[in-house]
């Protein structure tokens, strides 16, 4: 698999030419298919994409991990440029979402018209779904700590999101797991136990994606307490995972407490940065 970060919070240092964007997009080209995972805000991920010669165009299908705008807006640009491929989104009900927290109130949300304007191309799951031979996309539901100034409403008030919106994708290539988390707002704990669940006893190569350890964006909190983050890296230790590649929704200072944990498994992938797993 060769994968490539489109978008995210950072990109690399000596890529000023890329745009960087509070949110998600990666390229995932892997046994003849290519894949988008999320599509970030705006036409950002296709320009990047233009700059590191991705050709958007070329993409077999798109999966967006939830309906945040920062993962999905961007859907309209791929759109335009690909009149072919699916875009698989989790089935739910129809909700506004919003981010809430100290009388500050700020739609999250997705463009709703997407919705309607994009339907030929679009596919809802809502059970473990194989999008191609060996590719998964599946969810969980438990919710870490970072969650909580998070909301979403039905047309009855805002009460915290569930994020029965959250998708998670699980590649299985010939020797081991590439696991997609999104933001992880299902908890990556969770996510990465599907995983196992879904394919026992197999080596996990990556674990790739946001881990929305992150509290108030603005200020770089940690979601929870330094106790919890560690705790999680030192659970993570417990799965035979190889490498965990993460940025955006994480935060600096989370990451700076999982690197202690988790060492050399651990690596930031800003915008620009392309391996091979």
């Amino acid at each position: 698999m060769i994968l490539t970060a489109l978008v995210d919070n950072s990109r690399l240092e000596n890529r000023t030419d890329l745009i960087v964007e509070r949110g998600l997009s990666l390229y995932v080209n892997t046994m003849g298919k290519q894949i988008l995972f999320d599509t970030g805000s705006s036409k950002a991920f296709c320009d990047n994409a233009a700059a590191l010669n991705i050709k958007i165009q070329d993409v077999d299908a798109a999966v967006i991990s939830h309906r945040h705008h920062d993962h999905c807006n961007g859907m309209t640009h791929f759109l335009d440029r690909n009149s072919m491929a699916q875009v698989y989104f989790r089935e739910c009900e129809e909700k506004d979402y919003c981010f809430k927290a100290f009388g500050f109130k700020s739609n999250v949300g997705i463009d709703k018209d997407l919705l309607v304007t994009a339907k030929k191309q679009l596919s809802f799951i809502n059970k473990t779904t194989e999008i191609f031979p060996n590719t998964n996309l599946s969810s969980r539901y438990k919710q870490p700590k970072g969650n909580k100034y998070l909301y979403a409403d039905s047309g009855q008030g805002f009460t915290h999101d569930t994020f029965d919106h959250e998708l998670l994708m699980v590649i299985k290539e010939s020797d081991g797991l590439i696991v997609f988390t999104g933001c992880a707002h299902s908890g990556v704990l969770n996510m990465v136990e599907t995983a196992v669940e879904l394919f026992p006893n197999t080596r996990i190569k990556a674990v790739v994606g946001g881990f929305h350890l992150v509290g108030l964006p603005l200020f770089n909190s940690i979601g929870g307490s330094k106790e919890d983050i560690e705790a999680i890296g030192k659970s993570l230790l417990t799965y035979p995972i190889d490498k965990l590649y993460t940025g955006h929704c994480t935060g600096m200072k989370a990451f700076g407490l999982l690197k202690k944990v988790l060492g050399k498994k651990l690596e930031h992938f800003p915008i620009g940065r392309s391996v091979v797993i």
